[in-house]
């Protein structure tokens, strides 16, 4: 695993500078910062949420620091809202280069973890499944169409150097488990997986997809002076975790937001091929980032998994 510092985040800035950057999610918290980190080097943003006030309050920000950008409401779970999202940004700025899959929520209710001394079990709510995984599935699959519209057909192969990026937002929760909310680990698995297995077709198109995986998130033991190192503009953007988490989370520092938006902006922005297909972790406090590119999925526990499903295979084979 490489390590990423602070400063290195936005060190090819250039690189967004009049592209359009589309992040759905972005009333807020995570989504927020990296909407105004992305407008402060020169991005086009389009500010998706399903409230729509918390994106146009993300709009006002960036064009308050005379960014530009616009908002739509866009629920993740209705495929007709994801569509009006990508049109509108086609129709305001002529094209799509970055699309951040970064809307999510949190377990809802816990119903998977219900009370068995009921007389009937209470089916579960998939809300969580459904924004953190079908979501995201609606995202990426829509992106794939859009950021090749209006590309030169001979800039659509593996040689390509153009920008054209999507990042997953996954979390902490997709590499461990969280034993108080398996739905939201099982979405967040998946986005990992997502990733893994779009990399290469991705890449034989000349477009690239890597995913980002912080702890929980806070704008909490955090300095000025290392938010600055990013981007002072995105001071105000709020934690992520609610209340009764950071009780629970009490003591324990957790993954500032700044450096997730730009953890974010470097993963869709850096040059290298090697950013393609790669995962980000985003540890607690004032740890580093950590970049795990493809080949390095193949350790430890991949390793053993991968070996027990091939020879599972060739079992079937000689079975059959």
């Amino acid at each position: 695993m490489g390590v990423i510092p602070d400063e290195a985040l936005t060190e090819y800035y250039e690189r967004v500078r009049g592209k359009t950057v589309i992040i759905t999610g972005a009333g807020a918290s995570i989504g927020r910062a990296t909407a105004i980190l992305f407008a402060s080097y020169g991005a086009k943003v389009v500010v998706a949420d399903k409230n729509a006030s918390s994106a146009e309050d993300t709009v006002s920000e960036i064009r308050s620091n005379e960014g530009e950008a616009t908002s739509c409401r866009c629920d993740v779970t209705v495929w007709e809202d994801l569509v009006a999202m990508y049109d509108l940004a086609v129709q305001e700025f002529g094209s799509v280069d970055i699309v951040v899959a970064n809307a999510g929520v949190g377990e809802i209710y816990g119903r998977m973890l219900d009370d068995f001394s009921k007389e009937r079990p209470t089916k579960p709510l998939t809300t969580t499944i459904d924004v953190n995984l079908t979501g995201v599935l609606y995202t990426v699959h829509l992106a794939q169409h859009y950021l090749q519209l209006n590309r030169p057909q001979e800039d659509r192969t593996s040689r390509s150097s153009s920008l054209k990026a999507v990042v997953l937002v996954g979390s902490i929760a997709s590499w461990t488990a969280l034993t108080q909310a398996p739905m939201y680990t099982a979405s967040k698995h998946a986005v990992l997986g997502i990733m893994r297995s779009l990399d290469s077709s991705f890449a034989s198109r000349g477009l690239r997809i890597a995913s980002i995986h912080p702890f929980f998130a806070g704008m909490y033991r955090f300095s000025l002076a290392s938010m600055d190192v990013i981007h002072p503009s995105i001071r105000s953007a709020t934690s992520l975790v609610p209340g009764i988490v950071r009780l629970q989370l009490a003591g324990i520092p957790l993954a500032p937001v700044p450096r997730i938006a730009g953890v974010i902006f470097y993963a869709a922005s850096h040059p290298d091929p090697t950013c393609s297909g790669a995962a980000f972790w985003i540890p607690d406090g004032g740890a580093p980032t950590f970049i795990i590119p493809r080949e390095e999925f193949k350790p430890g526990v991949y390793e053993y998994i991968d070996s027990k499903s091939n020879a599972a295979s060739k079992y079937d084979m000689i079975s059959y």
